[in-house]
Protein backbone atom coordinates (compact mmCIF):
# COMPACT_ATOMS: atom_id res chain seq x y z
CA UNK A 1 0.00 0.00 0.00
CA UNK A 2 0.64 3.72 -0.39
CA UNK A 3 1.65 5.87 2.41
CA UNK A 4 -1.57 8.18 1.33
CA UNK A 5 -3.40 4.63 1.25
CA UNK A 6 -2.12 3.74 5.01
CA UNK A 7 -3.08 7.51 5.95
CA UNK A 8 -6.71 7.29 4.82
CA UNK A 9 -6.96 4.15 6.44
CA UNK A 10 -6.12 5.04 9.43
CA UNK A 11 -7.96 8.06 10.02
CA UNK A 12 -10.72 6.23 8.66
CA UNK A 13 -10.13 4.22 11.87
CA UNK A 14 -9.68 6.90 14.01
CA UNK A 15 -13.07 8.68 13.06
CA UNK A 16 -15.23 4.77 13.01
CA UNK A 17 -13.49 5.11 16.90
CA UNK A 18 -15.15 9.04 17.27
CA UNK A 19 -18.06 8.02 16.17
CA UNK A 20 -19.22 4.71 17.95
CA UNK A 21 -17.59 6.72 21.45
CA UNK A 22 -19.78 9.71 20.53
CA UNK A 23 -22.85 7.72 19.52
CA UNK A 24 -23.07 9.62 15.88
CA UNK A 25 -23.67 7.56 12.55
CA UNK A 26 -22.13 10.14 10.10
CA UNK A 27 -20.09 13.29 9.97
CA UNK A 28 -19.90 16.24 6.92
CA UNK A 29 -16.96 18.16 7.50
CA UNK A 30 -17.12 21.33 5.43
CA UNK A 31 -14.32 22.80 4.31
CA UNK A 32 -15.00 26.70 5.06
CA UNK A 33 -15.66 29.68 3.12
CA UNK A 34 -14.04 33.15 2.62
CA UNK A 35 -15.73 35.54 5.15
CA UNK A 36 -16.52 39.04 3.87
CA UNK A 37 -14.18 41.97 5.73
CA UNK A 38 -16.85 43.82 7.96
CA UNK A 39 -19.44 46.44 5.73
CA UNK A 40 -17.10 44.96 2.85
CA UNK A 41 -17.45 42.29 -0.66
CA UNK A 42 -14.08 41.62 -0.50
CA UNK A 43 -12.98 38.40 1.53
CA UNK A 44 -10.29 37.52 3.47
CA UNK A 45 -7.78 34.89 2.95
CA UNK A 46 -9.14 31.56 3.01
CA UNK A 47 -8.06 28.97 5.53
CA UNK A 48 -9.46 25.57 4.85
CA UNK A 49 -10.65 23.37 7.76
CA UNK A 50 -7.99 21.53 8.76
CA UNK A 51 -10.11 18.29 9.67
CA UNK A 52 -11.15 18.24 5.91
CA UNK A 53 -7.74 18.15 4.82
CA UNK A 54 -7.02 15.34 6.98
CA UNK A 55 -8.78 13.61 4.45
CA UNK A 56 -7.58 14.93 1.41
CA UNK A 57 -5.29 17.34 0.28
CA UNK A 58 -7.07 20.21 -1.27
CA UNK A 59 -6.56 23.33 0.57
CA UNK A 60 -7.94 25.93 -2.21
CA UNK A 61 -11.98 24.56 -2.95
CA UNK A 62 -14.18 26.12 -0.49
CA UNK A 63 -17.20 25.46 -0.28
CA UNK A 64 -16.61 21.73 -0.35
CA UNK A 65 -17.31 18.84 1.94
CA UNK A 66 -16.65 15.48 2.80
CA UNK A 67 -19.21 12.49 3.87
CA UNK A 68 -18.45 9.52 5.77
CA UNK A 69 -20.36 6.52 7.27
CA UNK A 70 -18.53 4.05 8.49
CA UNK A 71 -18.28 0.53 6.30
CA UNK A 72 -19.17 3.23 2.99
CA UNK A 73 -16.36 4.72 1.23
CA UNK A 74 -16.04 9.17 1.96
CA UNK A 75 -17.96 10.91 -0.56
CA UNK A 76 -16.30 14.21 -1.34
CA UNK A 77 -18.72 17.23 -2.78
CA UNK A 78 -15.84 19.36 -4.90
CA UNK A 79 -17.23 22.68 -5.25
CA UNK A 80 -16.74 23.95 -8.85
CA UNK A 81 -18.63 27.40 -9.13
CA UNK A 82 -20.03 28.30 -12.76
CA UNK A 83 -18.48 32.01 -12.37
CA UNK A 84 -17.53 34.17 -14.81
CA UNK A 85 -15.65 36.33 -12.74
CA UNK A 86 -13.33 34.38 -11.15
CA UNK A 87 -10.40 31.27 -12.55
CA UNK A 88 -11.57 27.62 -11.87
CA UNK A 89 -9.51 26.08 -8.87
CA UNK A 90 -7.85 23.73 -10.50
CA UNK A 91 -8.16 20.11 -9.04
CA UNK A 92 -5.76 17.82 -10.27
CA UNK A 93 -5.97 14.19 -10.56
CA UNK A 94 -4.23 12.78 -7.77
CA UNK A 95 -4.03 9.30 -6.07
CA UNK A 96 -6.76 10.69 -2.97
CA UNK A 97 -9.71 10.27 -5.33
CA UNK A 98 -9.14 6.75 -6.31
CA UNK A 99 -10.26 6.15 -2.12
CA UNK A 100 -13.43 8.81 -2.38
CA UNK A 101 -16.60 8.72 -4.19
CA UNK A 102 -16.35 11.87 -6.08
CA UNK A 103 -19.52 14.53 -6.83
CA UNK A 104 -18.73 17.91 -8.34
CA UNK A 105 -21.32 20.34 -7.53
CA UNK A 106 -21.73 23.73 -8.64
CA UNK A 107 -24.30 24.73 -6.21
CA UNK A 108 -24.34 23.62 -2.05
CA UNK A 109 -27.72 22.66 -1.69
CA UNK A 110 -26.96 19.53 -4.30
CA UNK A 111 -24.69 18.31 -1.21
CA UNK A 112 -28.49 17.99 0.65
CA UNK A 113 -30.39 16.80 -1.88
CA UNK A 114 -27.81 13.76 -2.43
CA UNK A 115 -27.52 13.43 1.18
CA UNK A 116 -31.26 13.66 1.63
CA UNK A 117 -32.15 11.94 4.94
CA UNK A 118 -28.27 11.00 5.83
CA UNK A 119 -27.84 14.77 6.33
CA UNK A 120 -30.23 14.60 9.76
CA UNK A 121 -28.50 12.01 11.16
CA UNK A 122 -24.85 13.48 10.36
CA UNK A 123 -22.49 15.90 12.76
CA UNK A 124 -21.33 18.29 11.27
CA UNK A 125 -17.73 19.84 11.47
CA UNK A 126 -16.76 23.21 10.28
CA UNK A 127 -17.97 26.65 10.09
CA UNK A 128 -21.42 27.58 9.60
CA UNK A 129 -21.63 30.89 9.57
CA UNK A 130 -23.13 31.24 5.87
CA UNK A 131 -26.15 29.36 4.13
CA UNK A 132 -27.01 27.00 3.03
CA UNK A 133 -24.55 25.39 5.81
CA UNK A 134 -26.22 27.41 8.47
CA UNK A 135 -30.07 26.07 7.87
CA UNK A 136 -29.04 22.50 6.97
CA UNK A 137 -30.72 19.90 9.29
CA UNK A 138 -27.67 17.72 11.10
CA UNK A 139 -27.86 15.92 13.78
CA UNK A 140 -25.48 18.14 15.71
CA UNK A 141 -22.85 20.88 15.27
CA UNK A 142 -19.22 20.68 15.94
CA UNK A 143 -20.24 18.30 18.75
CA UNK A 144 -16.94 19.26 21.54
CA UNK A 145 -16.59 15.37 22.54
CA UNK A 146 -16.62 14.54 18.99
CA UNK A 147 -14.15 16.93 17.94
CA UNK A 148 -11.72 16.18 21.03
CA UNK A 149 -11.66 12.57 20.16
CA UNK A 150 -10.36 12.89 17.02
CA UNK A 151 -7.62 16.06 18.21
CA UNK A 152 -6.43 13.41 20.50
CA UNK A 153 -5.33 11.18 18.14
CA UNK A 154 -4.68 13.67 15.76
CA UNK A 155 -1.27 14.27 17.56
CA UNK A 156 0.16 10.58 15.97
CA UNK A 157 1.38 11.27 12.34
CA UNK A 158 1.10 8.84 10.06
CA UNK A 159 3.78 7.93 7.26
CA UNK A 160 2.21 10.11 5.01
CA UNK A 161 1.98 13.19 7.13
CA UNK A 162 5.56 13.12 8.24
CA UNK A 163 6.27 12.89 4.81
CA UNK A 164 4.56 16.47 3.88
CA UNK A 165 6.63 17.62 6.73
CA UNK A 166 9.76 17.43 5.50
CA UNK A 167 8.41 18.89 2.45
CA UNK A 168 7.00 21.85 4.44
CA UNK A 169 10.20 22.21 6.20
CA UNK A 170 12.23 21.78 2.87
CA UNK A 171 10.80 24.34 1.39
CA UNK A 172 10.54 26.80 4.59
CA UNK A 173 14.74 26.19 4.49
CA UNK A 174 15.23 27.22 1.08
CA UNK A 175 13.55 30.41 2.06
CA UNK A 176 15.11 31.40 5.18
CA UNK A 177 18.48 30.83 3.41
CA UNK A 178 17.57 33.26 1.37
CA UNK A 179 16.28 35.79 3.90
CA UNK A 180 19.40 34.92 5.84
CA UNK A 181 21.35 36.59 2.22
CA UNK A 182 18.99 39.47 2.36
CA UNK A 183 19.91 40.42 5.64
CA UNK A 184 23.58 39.98 5.17
CA UNK A 185 22.97 42.37 2.16
CA UNK A 186 21.36 45.18 3.90
CA UNK A 187 17.80 45.09 3.04
CA UNK A 188 14.48 46.14 5.08
CA UNK A 189 12.50 44.10 6.70
CA UNK A 190 10.12 44.27 3.97
CA UNK A 191 12.35 43.59 1.51
CA UNK A 192 13.54 40.30 3.73
CA UNK A 193 9.92 38.94 3.78
CA UNK A 194 9.91 39.86 0.02
CA UNK A 195 13.02 37.51 -0.26
CA UNK A 196 11.15 34.45 1.60
CA UNK A 197 8.21 34.95 -0.55
CA UNK A 198 10.21 34.82 -3.89
CA UNK A 199 12.54 32.09 -2.53
CA UNK A 200 9.77 29.21 -2.59
CA UNK A 201 7.55 31.39 -5.36
CA UNK A 202 4.42 31.53 -2.36
CA UNK A 203 2.19 34.10 -2.20
CA UNK A 204 1.91 36.16 1.63
CA UNK A 205 -1.41 33.93 1.91
CA UNK A 206 0.44 30.78 1.36
CA UNK A 207 2.44 31.04 4.51
CA UNK A 208 1.17 29.25 7.12
CA UNK A 209 1.27 32.47 9.42
CA UNK A 210 2.43 35.84 9.62
CA UNK A 211 6.22 35.56 9.01
CA UNK A 212 8.52 37.38 12.22
CA UNK A 213 11.24 39.12 10.49
CA UNK A 214 12.79 40.81 13.03
CA UNK A 215 16.14 43.50 12.70
CA UNK A 216 17.91 44.36 16.31
CA UNK A 217 15.70 45.46 19.06
CA UNK A 218 12.52 43.63 17.12
CA UNK A 219 13.70 40.49 17.93
CA UNK A 220 12.51 40.42 21.82
CA UNK A 221 8.85 41.42 20.38
CA UNK A 222 7.93 37.83 20.11
CA UNK A 223 5.46 38.41 17.82
CA UNK A 224 6.81 41.04 15.66
CA UNK A 225 5.36 41.44 12.20
CA UNK A 226 5.21 44.64 11.22
CA UNK A 227 7.96 45.33 8.72
CA UNK A 228 9.98 48.30 8.87
CA UNK A 229 10.21 49.27 5.06
CA UNK A 230 13.80 51.39 5.30
CA UNK A 231 16.68 49.65 6.42
CA UNK A 232 18.30 51.04 9.48
CA UNK A 233 20.61 53.61 8.79
CA UNK A 234 23.19 51.27 9.39
CA UNK A 235 24.07 48.04 9.20
CA UNK A 236 21.93 46.17 11.43
CA UNK A 237 23.16 44.06 13.95
CA UNK A 238 20.94 41.22 14.91
CA UNK A 239 17.95 39.42 12.42
CA UNK A 240 15.58 36.71 14.17
CA UNK A 241 13.43 35.19 11.65
CA UNK A 242 10.28 33.04 12.55
CA UNK A 243 8.46 31.65 9.50
CA UNK A 244 7.11 28.51 7.62
CA UNK A 245 5.81 26.80 4.53
CA UNK A 246 3.25 24.43 3.43
CA UNK A 247 2.86 21.35 1.92
CA UNK A 248 -0.30 19.74 1.24
CA UNK A 249 -2.29 21.54 3.99
CA UNK A 250 0.99 20.17 6.13
CA UNK A 251 3.24 23.34 8.05
CA UNK A 252 6.48 24.10 9.19
CA UNK A 253 7.96 26.54 11.53
CA UNK A 254 11.43 26.85 11.81
CA UNK A 255 13.34 29.82 13.77
CA UNK A 256 16.84 31.41 13.26
CA UNK A 257 18.43 33.94 14.78
CA UNK A 258 22.08 36.00 13.03
CA UNK A 259 24.21 38.05 14.30
CA UNK A 260 25.73 40.68 11.52
CA UNK A 261 29.39 39.49 13.04
CA UNK A 262 31.37 37.75 15.55
CA UNK A 263 31.28 38.95 18.77
CA UNK A 264 28.96 39.05 22.26
CA UNK A 265 25.56 38.51 20.49
CA UNK A 266 26.94 35.69 18.14
CA UNK A 267 28.24 34.12 21.21
CA UNK A 268 24.45 33.66 22.56
CA UNK A 269 23.31 32.73 19.64
CA UNK A 270 25.85 30.01 19.59
CA UNK A 271 25.31 29.09 23.28
CA UNK A 272 21.31 28.93 23.01
CA UNK A 273 21.94 26.88 19.84
CA UNK A 274 23.79 24.28 21.56
CA UNK A 275 21.49 24.04 24.73
CA UNK A 276 18.50 23.40 22.16
CA UNK A 277 20.80 20.28 20.63
CA UNK A 278 21.41 19.37 24.05
CA UNK A 279 17.94 18.92 25.13
CA UNK A 280 17.40 17.12 21.76
CA UNK A 281 19.17 14.33 23.10
CA UNK A 282 16.39 13.65 25.95
CA UNK A 283 13.45 13.41 23.99
CA UNK A 284 12.04 9.97 24.42
CA UNK A 285 8.22 8.07 25.01
CA UNK A 286 7.20 8.56 28.03
CA UNK A 287 8.60 11.22 29.39
CA UNK A 288 6.72 14.46 30.06
CA UNK A 289 7.19 17.28 27.67
CA UNK A 290 6.91 19.29 30.81
CA UNK A 291 10.02 18.16 32.32
CA UNK A 292 11.52 19.01 28.74
CA UNK A 293 10.41 22.64 29.36
CA UNK A 294 12.02 22.84 32.83
CA UNK A 295 14.87 21.45 31.91
CA UNK A 296 15.46 24.02 28.96
CA UNK A 297 14.88 26.77 31.42
CA UNK A 298 17.51 25.24 33.59
CA UNK A 299 19.56 25.62 30.44
CA UNK A 300 18.78 28.69 29.45
CA UNK A 301 19.25 30.12 33.11
CA UNK A 302 22.96 28.35 32.91
CA UNK A 303 23.17 30.91 30.22
CA UNK A 304 22.31 33.55 31.73
CA UNK A 305 24.76 33.13 34.52
CA UNK A 306 27.47 32.49 32.82
CA UNK A 307 27.31 35.33 30.36
CA UNK A 308 26.82 37.62 33.75
CA UNK A 309 22.76 38.79 32.98
CA UNK A 310 21.94 36.88 36.66
CA UNK A 311 23.78 36.05 39.58
CA UNK A 312 23.97 32.54 41.09
CA UNK A 313 23.57 29.18 40.14
CA UNK A 314 20.80 27.74 37.00
CA UNK A 315 19.11 25.95 40.25
CA UNK A 316 18.71 29.40 41.66
CA UNK A 317 18.24 31.42 38.65
CA UNK A 318 15.22 29.23 37.99
CA UNK A 319 13.66 28.62 41.32
CA UNK A 320 13.64 32.24 41.96
CA UNK A 321 11.45 32.64 38.51
CA UNK A 322 14.24 34.72 37.06
CA UNK A 323 14.49 32.64 33.69
CA UNK A 324 10.68 33.41 32.94
CA UNK A 325 11.50 37.15 32.53
CA UNK A 326 13.99 36.19 29.73
CA UNK A 327 12.07 32.80 28.48
CA UNK A 328 8.71 33.73 28.63
CA UNK A 329 7.11 31.75 26.33
CA UNK A 330 6.62 27.76 26.11
CA UNK A 331 9.19 25.54 24.55
CA UNK A 332 6.87 24.47 21.70
CA UNK A 333 4.07 22.83 20.76
CA UNK A 334 2.79 20.13 18.32
CA UNK A 335 2.60 20.85 14.51
CA UNK A 336 1.26 19.63 11.41
CA UNK A 337 -1.95 20.21 9.52
CA UNK A 338 -1.90 23.04 11.80
CA UNK A 339 1.16 25.16 13.01
CA UNK A 340 -0.06 25.27 16.53
CA UNK A 341 -1.60 22.06 16.13
CA UNK A 342 -4.27 21.01 18.29
CA UNK A 343 -4.42 18.30 21.43
CA UNK A 344 -1.85 19.34 23.54
CA UNK A 345 -3.29 19.92 26.71
CA UNK A 346 -5.41 16.78 26.29
CA UNK A 347 -5.37 13.88 28.96
CA UNK A 348 -7.13 11.47 26.73
CA UNK A 349 -10.02 10.92 23.93
CA UNK A 350 -13.00 11.57 25.97
CA UNK A 351 -11.97 15.46 26.71
CA UNK A 352 -10.31 15.66 30.01
CA UNK A 353 -7.83 17.97 30.26
CA UNK A 354 -4.42 19.07 31.60
CA UNK A 355 -4.65 22.33 33.94
CA UNK A 356 -2.59 24.98 32.63
CA UNK A 357 0.50 25.46 34.64
CA UNK A 358 1.03 28.61 37.34
CA UNK A 359 4.25 28.82 36.60
CA UNK A 360 4.47 28.24 33.12
CA UNK A 361 1.11 29.31 31.58
CA UNK A 362 1.88 29.94 28.07
CA UNK A 363 3.30 26.00 27.27
CA UNK A 364 0.67 24.72 24.59
CA UNK A 365 1.74 21.00 25.48
CA UNK A 366 1.71 18.71 28.50
CA UNK A 367 1.47 15.54 27.46
CA UNK A 368 3.49 12.80 27.63
CA UNK A 369 5.87 12.01 24.66
CA UNK A 370 5.23 9.55 22.31
CA UNK A 371 6.36 7.75 19.46
CA UNK A 372 4.78 9.55 16.23
CA UNK A 373 4.35 12.59 17.93
CA UNK A 374 5.64 15.56 15.94
CA UNK A 375 6.84 19.11 17.58
CA UNK A 376 8.85 22.07 18.19
CA UNK A 377 11.52 22.72 20.32
CA UNK A 378 12.00 26.74 20.78
CA UNK A 379 14.09 28.18 23.79
CA UNK A 380 14.54 31.80 23.74
CA UNK A 381 16.25 34.42 25.58
CA UNK A 382 15.15 38.15 25.40
CA UNK A 383 15.45 41.70 26.81
CA UNK A 384 11.59 42.50 27.31
CA UNK A 385 11.54 45.28 29.72
CA UNK A 386 7.96 44.80 30.13
CA UNK A 387 8.75 41.90 32.03
CA UNK A 388 11.74 43.09 33.85
CA UNK A 389 10.02 45.94 35.43
CA UNK A 390 8.99 43.48 38.23
CA UNK A 391 12.46 42.90 39.38
CA UNK A 392 13.68 46.76 38.94
CA UNK A 393 16.51 47.44 41.53
CA UNK A 394 17.29 43.65 41.99
CA UNK A 395 20.48 43.54 42.99
CA UNK A 396 20.82 40.04 41.05
CA UNK A 397 20.40 41.62 37.88
CA UNK A 398 23.36 42.66 35.81
CA UNK A 399 22.10 45.46 34.25
CA UNK A 400 24.19 46.83 32.91
CA UNK A 401 25.19 43.74 31.15
CA UNK A 402 21.88 43.43 30.14
CA UNK A 403 21.75 47.17 28.36
CA UNK A 404 24.11 45.27 26.51
CA UNK A 405 21.98 42.87 25.16
CA UNK A 406 18.79 44.92 24.45
CA UNK A 407 19.90 46.51 21.20
CA UNK A 408 19.80 42.88 19.76
CA UNK A 409 16.97 42.50 20.87
CA UNK A 410 16.92 38.50 21.47
CA UNK A 411 17.82 34.67 20.41
CA UNK A 412 15.34 31.63 19.36
CA UNK A 413 15.87 28.94 18.22
CA UNK A 414 13.15 26.55 16.27
CA UNK A 415 13.44 22.94 15.43
CA UNK A 416 10.34 20.28 14.58
CA UNK A 417 10.83 17.12 16.36
CA UNK A 418 9.62 13.84 14.72
CA UNK A 419 9.33 11.42 17.74
CA UNK A 420 10.90 7.71 17.41
CA UNK A 421 10.35 4.87 19.22
CA UNK A 422 13.23 4.23 21.21
CA UNK A 423 15.24 7.90 20.89
CA UNK A 424 15.87 7.78 17.25
CA UNK A 425 14.13 10.85 16.62
CA UNK A 426 13.82 12.90 13.19
CA UNK A 427 15.12 16.55 13.10
CA UNK A 428 13.00 17.87 9.97
CA UNK A 429 14.37 21.37 10.49
CA UNK A 430 18.09 20.84 10.69
CA UNK A 431 17.57 17.77 8.06
CA UNK A 432 15.86 20.43 5.57
CA UNK A 433 19.24 22.90 6.21
CA UNK A 434 21.39 19.68 5.59
CA UNK A 435 19.57 18.66 2.49
CA UNK A 436 20.08 22.17 1.06
CA UNK A 437 24.15 21.52 1.33
CA UNK A 438 24.14 18.51 -0.93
Amino acid sequence: MSAYADHIATVRARFDAALEATDFDSVLVYAGQPRLAFLDDNPYPFRVNPLFKYWIPVTQSPKSALFYQPGQKPVVFLFQPRDFWHADVKVPKEEWQDYVELVVIDDQKKIASHLGDKLKQAALLGEDFAEPVASWPVRARNPQPLIDHLHFHRAIKTDWEVQNLRVANERAAKAHLAARAAFFAGASELEIHQAYLQAINFRESEVPYNSIVALNEHGAILHYDIYETEAPSEPARSFLIDAGATYRGYCADITRTYARGKGFFQDLIDAVDEAQQELLKEIKPGRDYYELHVSQHLKIADILSRFGFVEGSAESIYEQGYSSAFFPHGLGHFIGLQVHDVGGHLRNDRGDSYDRDVRHPFLRLLRPIEAGQVFTIEPGLYVVDQLLEDYAGNKDFNWDRIAELRPYGGVRIEDSIVVGENGDNENLTRDAFDKLKT
